[in-house]
């Protein structure tokens, strides 16, 4: 269990990275708050947070659940490959958001894998 807990404390931290590159590049590119908008540069740095956010919702539920009912080493696996798929996301969306999809399939996937763990074990396993 040590290591899903390492993983969505990862989760976090690159979130608060995320949102910390926000600011940056609020000061960067002169958008002041509470704009979202004005600058391609600072948008694409907003979407990358907003959309990890939003991936945030569906993973870490997804990640706890799943590991009440399978291996956690498994779970931490999938998590892992969460966040390399959010740092391709990150990297590739704020070059060319038009080059997102390996990215971005490296994080939905995993979180559907999760979600789906996790509802089969709390239908069907007792928790480990």
């Amino acid at each position: 269990m040590k290591l899903v807990h390492i993983i969505a404390m990862l989760a976090v931290i690159q979130f608060f990275y995320f949102s910390f590159m926000v600011g940056r590049a609020r000061e960067k590119y002169g958008i002041k708050a509470p704009a979202i908008s004005g600058n391609e540069e600072f948008e694409r740095v907003f979407r990358v947070q907003m959309n990890t956010l939003e991936q945030l919702v569906c993973f870490l539920p997804a990640l706890f659940v799943a590991s009440q009912y399978w291996s956690p080493l498994f779970v931490a696996f999938v998590g892992f490959v969460y966040l390399v798929g959010r740092a391709l996301y990150r990297r590739a969306y704020v070059v060319d958001p038009g080059k997102r999809a390996l990215g971005f399939l490296l994080t939905i996937i995993p979180t559907a894998i999760l979600i789906l763990a996790g509802l089969a074990g709390a239908l069907f396993r007792t928790a480990v």
